[in-house]
């Protein structure tokens, strides 16, 4: 089912092109990881995606509703985190759930309801008579997320969901976008690449406004020179780099560390087997042996790189 249809949407801010043409579709039960170094234009997109951003060219449509003749109806059928804190620190973290869900139209008992099933689900439960301007970073981003799943939303747009959470907080929240993926589409911007991996299922990268790679997280770590690597701990590294330097499917071989060797393959195929197997013949002793899955900050950078 799709949810979100993104057609060359552009955006402009004087001469400079912020956002250049970019399109996609999103379907209920995907995970979209908007990923870029600062100023690539991920908040930008995430504005005009959610109505809060008249686009310069192109269109989005959010569940059947185009969002530059349909913009009520767009943000009926979303919940938008945006940049930074809720407004109106002042206000109590209850009194300010209360108020938007009085905007978002519910009443009494129903609202009373969603108000609570939002603050148990970011666990917002101690704070709720405390002032906003009284909280950490890592709170007012789950007063944020709170208000962004008030209505509980087919679609949500988080910008940078865990900004300023500590560990603990990170993984909570991941969790509970996990818990409430199968049911919905969304979309998060993040720069923390671990994030990608732990809920994403598709990774788009932008830079300078541009679409440069939308693929699985998987599929991202392929590309990466790690990708089936193979770590080794010896006790005898110069001997041990020599016999493999020798085998036709490493490319190269370099120490990591001391007592630590990593062997890169030549076509990115598995080649664990046959290094153990090499060092074994050789009568030398492996103490470890790990097959290294990629890692995505090589991809990033060379995908941001190039452009």
């Amino acid at each position: 089912h799709l949810m979100i249809e993104v057609k060359g949407l552009s955006k402009k801010f004087g001469d400079t092109l912020a956002v250049d043409n970019i399109s996609f579709s999103l379907s209920r039960g995907e995970v979209l990881g908007f990923l870029g170094p600062n100023g690539a234009g991920k908040s930008t997109t995430m504005k005009m995606i959610s109505g809060f951003l008249s686009p310069t060219s192109g269109t989005a449509v959010i569940n059947g509703y185009d969002v530059r003749n349909k913009p009520i109806e767009v943000k009926r059928a979303i919940g938008y985190l945006p940049e930074g804190a809720p407004m109106w620190a002042d206000m109590s973290v209850g009194g300010f759930l209360n108020f938007i869900s009085a905007v978002r139209g519910f009443k009494s008992d129903d609202a009373e309801k969603k108000v609570r099933k939002a603050a148990e689900l970011t666990q917002l439960n101690d704070v709720l008579m405390q002032p906003i301007e009284t909280l950490s970073k890592g709170f007012k981003r789950r007063v944020g997320l709170a208000q962004a799943m008030l209505h509980d939303p087919e679609i949500l747009i988080l910008d940078e969901p865990t900004d300023g959470l500590d560990p603990n907080q990170k993984h909570q929240v991941r969790n509970l976008i996990q818990k409430m993926a199968h049911k919905k589409a969304i979309i998060i911007s993040t720069h923390i690449l671990e994030e990608v991996e732990a809920v994403c299922t598709r990774a788009m990268i932008i830079a300078k406004g541009k679409l440069l790679t939308d693929a699985t997280p998987r599929e991202l770590l392929k590309k990466s020179r790690h990708y089936n690597a193979v770590s080794i701990a010896v006790p005898n590294t110069e001997k041990a780099q020599e016999v493999l330097e020798e085998l036709d499917s490493v490319r190269r071989v370099q120490p990591i560390g001391e007592n630590w060797l990593m062997a890169y393959p030549k076509n990115k195929g598995p080649i664990n087997e046959e290094v153990a197997q090499a060092l074994r013949s050789a009568r030398l002793k492996i103490n470890e042996i790990r097959t290294e899955s990629g890692r995505l900050d090589d991809v990033f950078r060379t995908i941001t790189r190039q452009s």
